[in-house]
């Protein structure tokens, strides 16, 4: 039962998943980390401008962007103990807002929460019915998503 358990948190999955592990191990992150988020992003899209310019505009950018990674790694922590890996998630989400939004941060931080959390859905959705009453950890599906995905924006890129 342990090896199964650890397989299937290795895949990730939302299966057995309730409003304890929601409260527990997301709203609190959130309510306190993605406000500290939004109130630096200016400041993010001020790095993307080089270092050079950013300096020149009054940013410290080894503390910025430790700062900044330290949110980051908190916030994908806590998400990762909820649900286990579903590292295609945070791969697509990203790419597909900023081709959908472009490359500001202010516009595709939030577009990319709620792509992201419209593909987990949408694959946890898929996972339950596909083979009901078998369920399909919605990390296999997503990594089934992401795969042909990738392979065609490395395409277009190159």
């Amino acid at each position: 039962m342990g090896v199964a358990s650890a397989l299937t948190w290795l895949s990730g999955t939302t299966y057995a998943r309730g409003w304890s592990e929601l409260i527990n191990l997301l709203i609190w992150p959130i309510l306190i980390l993605v406000p500290l988020l939004f109130m630096r992003i200016r400041i993010l899209d001020t790095l993307s401008l080089g270092d050079d310019t950013a300096k020149g505009l009054g940013v410290n950018v080894m503390r910025t962007r430790f700062q900044l990674a330290l949110i980051a790694t908190v916030l994908a922590a806590f998400s990762v103990a909820a649900v286990g890996s579903i590292g295609f998630i945070g791969l697509i989400a990203p790419h597909l807002s900023r081709l959908l939004v472009g490359s500001s941060n202010q516009r595709l931080l939030p577009v990319a929460m709620l792509v992201g959390s419209a593909l987990l859905v949408v694959s946890d959705a898929l996972s339950r019915t596909l083979l009901a009453p078998n369920e399909i950890p919605s990390g296999i599906l997503v990594a089934i998503i992401g795969a042909p995905y990738f392979l065609w924006l490395m395409r277009k890129r190159s």
